[in-house]
This record gives structure tokens, C-alpha cells and sequence, in this order.
């Protein structure tokens, strides 16, 4: 299999497990992350994570507050030299956030490093969402 053809493979499954995400359940996004203290993370609701367990942390508090959603990347892009990919493309979907229904459409980059054999994700970052800050800032504002 050609490495662009791994890395579309890997992709899909990051895929399907932020799907499983935005309807509650971000366990599946552990098969396809690389697991070390090197892993990063910018999310559409802003900050930055560094480190599996931040990354990892940032999923589930996302998993507890989505419901109802499908997320699809569209234009996809792939790049691969050697034993590092990265892929680029648009990020559409809808799903609901602490009940208030969110529509995204945000250019994203992921990077994979083949690990074990394995294509890993070592890096997602995407464009701000207003919306998703919006109904997080709302929550906030509820518990204060």
C-alpha cells in the first residue's frame, strides 16, 4: 500500500473517532493518537494542549458535552516523506454542544508520524469556532 493510502486510513479512523466524539463517546480517538509527552493539539474552542494526557483530556471534555453529531473532512490533502505525513483539508459537520445545536466548517492540519508500524496522530489543529465558544461561554456564564 502506497504511504499516502496509510495515512488516508489513519485519517478515517481519526475520523470516525472524533464521530464517535461529537455523539459522546471519545475512547475510540486513543487507537489512532500517538501517546507520548510530543503530541499537540489546538481545537476549534482555542487554547493549545501538549502531551497525551492534556489531548486525551481535551476529547472527553468535549465527548461529555456533544451529542448528535457527524464530522467529515472534505478537500483532503495528503502529504508523506518518510516516516512523517501531514494531511490539510476542510472540516464540516454538525452536532449539538451542551444542547445548542453547532455547524463547523473549519480548515484543519493534521500531522502523523508512523510509530510501530503505524500511521499516529501527533498534531490536529483547526481554525476557532465562534459558535463552539459561544454555547461554552453561555455553559460558564449558566455556572457562575
Amino acid at each position: 500500500m502506497a504511504i499516502e493510502e496509510e495515512v488516508r486510513e489513519a485519517s478515517k479512523k481519526f475520523y470516525a473517532g472524533l464521530n464517535s466524539m461529537a455523539n459522546g463517546n471519545s475512547a475510540p480517538l486513543a487507537d489512532v493518537w500517538a501517546h507520548g509527552t510530543e503530541v499537540t493539539t489546538m481545537h476549534p474552542i482555542g487554547g493549545r494542549e501538549v502531551g497525551w494526557t492534556a489531548v486525551r483530556g481535551s476529547f472527553e471534555g468535549v465527548a461529555k458535552l456533544a451529542s448528535k453529531g457527524k464530522i467529515e473532512l472534505k478537500e483532503q490533502v495528503i502529504r508523506a516523506v518518510g516516516g512523517l505525513a501531514y494531511e490539510v483539508g476542510i472540516e464540516k459537520g454538525q452536532f449539538t454542544l451542551a444542547g445548542e445545536p453547532v455547524t463547523i466548517e473549519n480548515r484543519v492540519t493534521n500531522i502523523y508520524e508512523k510509530q510501530d508500524g503505524m500511521w499516529k496522530m501527533v498534531h490536529h489543529h483547526t481554525d476557532i469556532s465562534p459558535a463552539m465558544i459561544d454555547v461554552l461561554k453561555k455553559l460558564q456564564a449558566k455556572a457562575a
